[in-house]
């Protein structure tokens, strides 16, 4: 891949025509993923939690405002995750492209309206269930993709099958690396499914090294605020549009294929161009995959491409 290790946002083909949805969008990797595309000519939907956010974040962007669109979505909540959805619906006939951006790291220990820990509800549950609702539309657009975004730190993850919730036991960075394992787990899932169907659909995986963001600092408790957000993101981390390159990479090069894993070619993976990486082979185990998707909608409710 040496022609793709010196790959930046200049190199993303023409998106005109395209429509895509960024989960987190108005801020860190969203809204350095959602101006690179912009700038390309796709139509992007900015789902985010503060739309008033939203609104300001889209008019500090140099690009075309004809061709973003804020709209509300609380991934920790599966109603409005159904909402959006149903809104989707209502306003396009397809998507082309799903970027499951949106996240939190390390809080203390808070629960979802539905009473699920919160990362692993808004990192994945909330992803699994908006996948799902939005797969038809997906469906009918032009070179469809997933594109769900893990971390380094789906390597140190696992899933706590009894207690998802941390009720009987809660560290914050243990619960972020099982959010992010659940990613990982989810991603290659997908991938297994949609093979199975033979559909147009391509379920992708990618993570963005080390990058500065408000992930960091917003929800962050305790050592890992300290470590992440004061010490960390002003020595090593990347800027926020190096680190989406991977993302933008995954969900817009021609090359890319259905399972792939794509994150950043420095040492430890931390920063750099994209390249394709190693899934942990946990997180590529069949069984586990299986596991987490039956469970992830028993917890959502929501059913597609069943086994």
């Amino acid at each position: 891949m040496t022609d793709k290790q010196r790959w930046t946002a200049d190199l993303i083909p023409d998106q005109t025509g395209r429509v895509f949805v960024v989960t987190g969008a108005n801020s860190g990797l969203g809204l350095a993923t959602t101006r690179a595309l912009a700038r390309r000519g796709g139509r992007v939907i900015l789902a985010v939690r503060d739309e008033e956010k939203g609104r300001r974040a889209v008019e500090a962007l140099d690009v075309d405002a004809r061709l973003l669109d804020v709209r509300p979505l609380d991934l920790a909540d599966l109603a409005s995750v159904r909402a959006f959805a149903d809104r989707m619906r209502a306003e396009h006939p397809h998507l082309d492209v799903l970027v499951n951006n949106a996240g939190v790291m390390a809080p203390p220990r808070t629960l979802s309206p539905q009473g699920h820990e919160l990362q692993f509800a808004t990192n994945h549950l909330g992803h699994f269930a908006l996948t799902g609702l939005l797969l038809d539309l997906l469906a009918a657009g032009t070179d469809p993709r997933v594109v769900t975004v893990s971390s380094i730190n789906h390597r140190q993850g696992s899933l706590r099958f009894d207690d998802l919730s941390g009720e009987r036991g809660y560290a914050p960075m243990a619960f972020y690396n099982q959010s992010k394992f659940a990613n990982a787990v989810f991603g290659q899932e997908l991938h297994r499914r949609l093979t199975a169907a033979a559909g147009p659909v391509r379920s992708v995986l990618a993570h963005p090294g080390y990058t500065a963001t408000s992930l960091q600092m917003k929800d962050t408790s305790g050592l890992a605020k300290l470590f992440f957000g004061r010490i960390g993101n002003p020595l090593l981390a990347q800027r926020p549009e190096r680190g989406a390159l991977p993302q933008l990479y995954a969900a817009t090069d021609p090359s890319v294929e259905g399972g792939e894993f794509i994150g950043p070619d420095g040492m430890g993976e931390l920063r750099g161009a994209p390249t394709r990486v190693r899934l942990s082979d946990a997180a590529g185990d069949p069984g586990t995959g299986r596991r987490l998707w039956e469970e992830s909608e028993r917890l959502t409710g929501v059913r597609f491409l069943g086994a």
